[in-house]
């Protein structure tokens, strides 16, 4: 059984799974279970992300597969106002109950660079506080959204963070995120929040990473539960570095 969803006007390019799989295009990333291909069409680029595995075992049969997780927390994000890539194509099939092959398609973001390429050459926009101060909102602004909405990233790293020279900024991979409540998402959000600290703190001052959390808090000032928070943050990640 095969689901394919593509926009209209690039159905000629992206008509079904054989197509999508049949492409021919720069590899940008590979792993064991998937490949990202860059594409071109009509002046215009494309990332496909093509998954040939859900994981081993069971997970072939049962819960959801990565590809899906991805198109489905896109969208998420989409509909709750949060800056992400554009989804023009996504499905998957399946042969016997057992997932088969599946893809997404992404149109190009223009003129973005994940926060992780900032960081790694000392980028002098992380030294612009105002440039700073403003993806600092909107990662806070969305941050927030995510969590009150029981969504959790999972993998919430600079290098999943797209902006442009300007400082806009977009969310984009996530196959890994899902819904939590109780315990589970109160570990969840820590992480999320101590993901984005473990490059911060090399790269922002102690002002700057305190004035994020207060905004993902909507807080003037840290109570008594910011605080305990702000320790297991920091202390998230003591021993596995």
């Amino acid at each position: 059984m095969s689901r394919w969803r593509v926009e209209p006007a690039l159905a000629e390019v992206f008509g079904d799974l054989d197509a999508v799989f049949a492409l021919q295009g720069e590899r940008i990333t590979s792993d064991p279970l998937s490949e990202v291909l860059r594409v071109e069409h009509q002046g215009l680029r494309y990332y496909v992300k093509r998954y040939w595995g859900a994981g081993k075992g069971l997970r072939r049969y049962l819960g959801r597969p990565r590809v899906k997780a991805e198109w489905q927390n896109l969208k998420h994000f989409a509909s709750w106002g949060i800056p992400t890539a554009p989804v023009v194509a996504y499905g998957m099939e399946r042969r016997g109950g057992a997932f088969l092959r599946g893809a997404l398609i992404t149109g190009e973001l223009v003129g973005t660079e994940d926060l992780a390429a900032l960081a790694n050459r000392n980028d002098p926009r992380l030294r612009d506080r105002h440039w700073v101060g403003r993806v600092s909102r909107q990662l806070a602004r969305a941050t927030r959204i995510m969590h009150r909405h029981h969504f959790a990233h999972n993998d919430l790293k600079w290098r999943n963070l797209l902006v442009t020279q300007a400082g806009e900024l977009f969310f984009i991979d996530c196959p890994i995120g899902a819904f939590w409540y109780g315990p589970l998402l109160r570990y969840r959000i820590i992480k999320d929040l101590a993901c984005l600290d473990k490059v911060a703190r090399y790269q922002l001052s102690r002002t700057q990473r305190l004035r994020f959390y207060l905004q993902y808090r909507d807080h003037k000032r840290l109570t008594a539960g910011d605080k305990r928070r702000i320790r297991q943050i920091v202390a998230f990640f003591e021993g596995r570095e």
